[in-house]
């Protein structure tokens, strides 16, 4: 029986196995929700500023950033929470779009997720506080790394991923240039 028996005319042709959106947006959701949950606790359980060490060199501290990462713009008079939010709102759309276009590719997808989830995460916190909680809290021999959370996590594992997808993507298609090279007589190029 062929493919066009199997399926007449009337019926819709099958569907390339892809994860539903909602799943995808689900993932972000818990992204978000654990998020805030953590900044809460940290909100009602520490004064800005301050810290309790759990390691040698790590610790819990309650620090706001109205800037971006590592405080980019964090020394402005307040017009950068809204650019933030605006940010945020236009990269969380184009995500969702990508979701929508990407879903069946599950790296990206996943990728795509992380940082969308992130960036909600932050965002809430720009409308709710004016500036996100940050509350982790890293150092060695005196030196403090910029203090970060969940969300600041998810965007940075979401962008390796993306990275990592680009870097397959393009062996593959070196493989493929090779191939194709070895097929028409030549060597691979260099």
């Amino acid at each position: 029986m062929t493919p066009q028996a199997a399926f007449p005319p009337s019926a819709p042709s099958p569907q390339p196995h892809r994860a539903p959106l909602w799943r995808w947006l689900l993932l972000a959701l818990v992204l978000v929700v654990l998020d805030q949950g953590i900044k809460l606790w940290i909100v009602q359980n520490y004064a800005w500023g301050h810290s309790s060490a759990i390691t040698s060199f790590f610790n819990f501290v309650r620090v706001h950033n109205t800037g971006a990462a590592f405080s980019f713009l964090a020394g402005h008079d307040g017009w950068q929470r809204w650019f933030f939010v605006g940010i945020a709102a236009i990269a969380s759309a184009f995500l969702i779009w990508q979701l929508r276009s990407h879903g069946q590719h599950k790296l990206l997808a996943l990728a795509l997720t992380l940082i969308l989830g992130g960036a909600i995460g932050n965002a809430i916190d720009r409308l709710a506080y004016g500036y996100v909680v940050d509350y982790l809290d890293f150092h060695w021999a005196g030196r403090h790394f910029p203090a970060f959370n969940l969300a600041d996590m998810a965007i940075t594992a979401g962008v390796i991923g993306m990275l990592l997808v680009e870097w397959q993507r393009w062996r593959e298609e070196r493989r493929q240039q090779a191939l194709s090279a070895q097929g028409a007589g030549q060597g691979p190029e260099r």
